[in-house]
């Protein structure tokens, strides 16, 4: 039976309904003695475990409650003690997961995407530089052949429209360009990541940042179009795990959210596409239009500037 997973909402109740009674009766303690307050349990929901489901999560609580045991045994535990999230953070240390998104996209050049997976979903993060070269493209990440086509085609429809994008002529004549997708031992496929791929290389020969909240999902033609995906729910909710809050997806895919949850649905923005140029809008900002006019009066400008 294919699952999702949850939502943190959803988690939030298993754990309040079975994880941490179960935990407290076999670490030796009562419930009369510990409560673990809504505020802590979101705290090891969202840093200390990052799952599909809540096996994870169970363990982080066990850990909690044998603290607390150990303090009862010594004899430090008197009355009922409410866990805070800086009491949780006390007892588990360091959190092992923090959004990643806001440090991977901080320069130019990387673009956040979203894929599916057995397990509810993941983020996926596309890599993209340029050096001085013969137009050559390079993909490394053990990427599939359908991503690498939809590499291929990201890369042919920038090429384009790189006179609105403000680039000279023979930029590509003279650059290498290499995509590179992280976590290069997993083999990754699937043709949800051309727009991805497009605006991380848009990202890069503009040197526009993409926004650090914002995730994307759908597949590009040649033409600018974006296709639907499938896996939108997996996707979403691997997007609420990494602290994205805006999601766009192709337009064709509105109606698969009506199988996201509607806590989800609330607490994220989902910007629909129909064409490439909209999603380079929305994570970075981009006009094409207002950029090629804003190149033209410049460039009428430099012209007045020499004859004068």
């Amino acid at each position: 039976i294919p699952l999702a997973g949850y939502t943190e909402e959803e988690k939030l109740q298993i754990a309040k309904r079975y994880l941490v009674p179960r935990q407290i009766e076999r670490n030796g303690l009562k419930r009369s003695q510990v409560r673990i307050g809504d505020p802590a349990l979101r705290t090891i929901i969202a840093d200390y475990t990052r799952e599909a489901g809540v096996r994870g999560l169970e363990r982080e609580i066990g850990a909690v409650c044998r603290k607390l045991a150990r303090r009862a045994a010594e004899g430090g535990l008197r009355g009922r003690i409410t866990v805070t999230e800086a009491r949780a953070r006390e007892a588990l240390g360091k959190p092992r997961f923090q959004s990643e998104a806001r440090r991977r996209t901080a320069q130019a050049g990387v673009a956040t995407g979203l894929a599916w997976t057995p397990v509810g979903g993941d983020v996926l993060f596309v890599e993209a530089t340029a050096m001085p070269g013969s137009g050559r493209l390079t993909l490394t990440g053990q990427l599939g052949d359908v991503m690498k086509e939809s590499a291929m085609a990201a890369m042919s429809y920038v090429r384009t429209h790189s006179p609105e994008l403000g680039l000279d002529d023979d930029y590509f004549q003279k650059h290498d360009i290499h995509i590179h997708v992280p976590a290069g031992a997993i083999p990754k496929d699937g043709p949800s990541a051309g727009v991805t791929m497009a605006t991380a290389i848009c990202s890069l020969v503009t040197d526009t940042p993409v926004s650090n909240d914002v995730a994307m999902t759908g597949e590009v033609t040649l033409t600018g179009q974006v296709l639907p995906i499938g896996g939108l729910k997996e996707k979403t909710l691997a997007a609420q795990r990494a602290g994205i809050t805006t999601v766009i997806l192709p337009s064709r895919n509105e109606a698969d959210l009506e199988d996201v949850p509607e806590e989800l649905r609330e607490g994220m923005t989902f910007v629909p596409a129909d064409r490439l140029e909209q999603v380079w809008e929305a994570a970075m900002g981009l006009r094409l239009d207002e950029r090629a006019a804003a190149l033209i009066e410049a460039g009428d400008l430099i012209e007045e500037a020499g004859e004068l």
